[in-house]
């Protein structure tokens, strides 16, 4: 099973504040009931006003409430008739002095509460659930979103099993703590039974509590006072001093004539350089071509003739036969004596 945790309690304290600004020590209970109440009326009377968040806060002898929807007209009603009511009723509850503070928001397309509600209403109308996933996530994305994601969970088109589905736009780190992720939830009440809406929107960072957006082209980690962990810039190591740049043209321009007119020791050194050269058969008066003649290193080559192993009586050249005839008479007979 996944271990999910709720985006706007992970930040609690950190990038984001809470919705009951107040602080009790002995009469906790009873005013954590009060505040319960106070929302349950709220959000029932103002159901179709498109209300996103109800925050509250407490003084010692009034109760301020602020109310944020995209819908401010209905809130407040003809000539704040509405809005008076709604403040008798919340008075009778608390106890005390009631302020009641509305709050518009103009891009109800950025806030994740009335995203989840506006998907809610539309299935409630029997809108395929794909469609009305598809719909929200692009006019999120227009309005300057950096990711969306939507999941809708329950009996989908009617069918028998419940299952889940969900579909997202961009991208929603979930895991960063920087990350201004808005998280909302509504219900859709069916024909065939409720189905959940959940609503994760991507709307930036942050680098204060308060809720500022990173600067564009601001480095985080300066941000953080990590300076020496910034790689310098390319623009700062190519800044060189206008006496070292002196000095290294200076060096750079020395002739190369001077350094061959003083004199050197390594005698011989030149004299095994010369047998290298003729070592391997390359004359320098010659332009480097190459001398045929025979280096010391080819000389062994010779040492192993084929033809010398041979014996030597084996000649294909005819022998010519001396006839005794041609000799003379008295050559023949000294010989026979």
């Amino acid at each position: 099973m996944g271990q999910k945790v709720n985006p706007i309690g992970f930040r609690l304290g950190v990038y984001r504040n809470w919705d009951a600004r107040w602080y009790a020590d002995k009469d906790y209970t009873k005013l954590l009931h009060e505040d319960i109440a106070m929302r349950r009326l709220i959000s029932s009377r103002l159901r179709n006003a498109g209300l996103a968040r109800i925050e509250t806060e407490r003084s010692a002898n009034q109760l301020t409430v602020i109310i944020q929807t995209a819908k401010p007209g209905i809130v407040i009603g003809k000539q704040g008739a509405s809005v008076d009511a709604l403040r008798d009723e919340l008075e009778r509850i608390s106890g005390k002095k009631v302020r009641v503070t509305i709050h518009e928001i103009k891009t109800p397309e950025l806030d994740a509460t009335l995203v989840a509600e506006n998907v809610a209403s539309q299935l409630e109308k029997r809108i395929a659930f794909r469609r009305a996933l598809k719909q929200t996530l692009m006019r999120s994305m227009r309005a300057g979103a950096k990711g969306v994601k939507i999941q809708v969970s329950g009996r989908l088109g009617g069918s028998e099993m419940s299952r889940r589905e969900w579909d997202r736009d961009g991208r929603v780190p979930l895991h960063t703590l920087r990350a201004n992720i808005d998280y909302g939830k509504a219900e859709a009440r069916t024909t065939f039974g409720r189905i959940g809406v959940q609503c994760w929107l991507y709307l930036g960072d942050f680098v204060t509590a308060t809720g500022e957006p990173i600067a564009p082209g601001k480095d985080r980690a300066e941000d953080r006072g990590l300076e020496d962990r910034v790689p310098v810039p390319a623009a700062r190591v190519a800044e060189v001093p206008a006496e070292a740049a002196i000095v290294i043209t200076e060096a750079a321009d020395i002739p190369d004539v001077e350094i061959e007119e003083v004199p050197t020791e390594d005698a011989v050194e030149i004299d095994e350089d010369d047998e290298v050269i003729a070592a391997a058969g390359v004359d320098p008066a010659a332009g480097g071509e190459k001398v045929e003649k025979l280096t010391p290193k080819r000389a062994p080559a010779r040492r192993k003739p084929v033809a010398a192993k041979k014996p030597a009586s084996i000649s294909r050249a005819p022998k010519k036969v001396v006839k005794k005839a041609d000799v003379p008479a008295d050559v023949v007979e000294e010989e026979e004596e």
